[in-house]
């Protein structure tokens, strides 16, 4: 579903991704893991198009997205949750979705499960109850719901999780584990993620960045085998 292949990103002077490689499989989920500060956002951000790339290619279900604009982007169907979740605080939790679904009615590529209102509420019931509340009063974990459930309806091929487990209560990080074991096999899911325990749960194939580059990839099912928590621990 996704192939991206030796990507380098510079912030001026600094060389922040150095040839990284990395595919998410139709229907898998592929898990990043790093230190703060190795480039896994910066890796997600040129995914999307919020920063450019000096070389290297994205693509994504066969479709070159390296040049591309972020908005075309996402109609091509990526589907992003960014760290801070970054939800329109001022908003309902109703108008906050409403936005991701005006995206995804226009998204045209996507083929096979089609993500509703009944899908979200269904999936995170918690945001039907509080549909007509400011989306900003929220808690972190709800808020966390709200920007998977806003992504869901764009209509993705492959939804893009920046670090989804910090600052959560333990209770919805135990629901958001569930509903990405339940999503996989209906899109490709790529993951940033710290927790090692909640990574291993989610992950068919993971990817460790040292300083930029890729250091380990391998099976999810492999993490511990190969040593993985000690490339990622403080």
């Amino acid at each position: 579903m996704l192939k991206i292949s030796a990507l380098n990103q510079f912030y001026g002077s600094s060389h922040t991704l150095r040839d990284v490689s990395l595919n998410v499989a139709d229907g898998a989920c592929t898990v990043v893991l790093g230190r703060n500060g190795v480039g896994k956002t910066t890796l997600l951000k040129c995914l999307v198009g919020l920063l450019p790339v000096k070389a290297g290619e994205i693509v994504l279900a066969g479709q070159p997205l390296t040049r591309t604009a972020p908005h075309r982007r996402v109609l091509a169907g990526l589907g992003y949750v960014p760290q801070g979740r970054d939800i329109f605080p001022l908003l309902s939790v109703e108008e906050n979705l409403r936005i991701g679904a005006y995206a995804g009615e226009r998204n045209q590529t996507r083929q096979g499960k089609q993500f509703s209102f009944d899908d979200v509420f269904h999936t995170f019931p918690v945001l039907k109850t509080m549909r007509r509340r400011i989306a900003g009063n929220l808690s972190g974990g709800q808020q966390q719901q709200l920007a998977i459930g806003r992504a869901l309806l764009t209509n993705p091929k492959l939804l893009i999780l920046d670090e989804p487990t910090e600052g959560i209560q333990p209770s919805i990080v135990m629901e958001i584990e569930a509903v990405i074991r339940s999503l996989k096999g209906s899109l490709s899911i790529l993951l940033v993620e710290q927790f090692f325990d909640f990574a291993q749960a989610v992950a068919d194939d993971y990817v460790v960045l040292v300083r930029g580059q890729v250091v380990s990839t391998g099976r999810g099912d492999q993490m511990e085998a190969n040593n993985v928590k000690s490339l990622i621990s403080v």
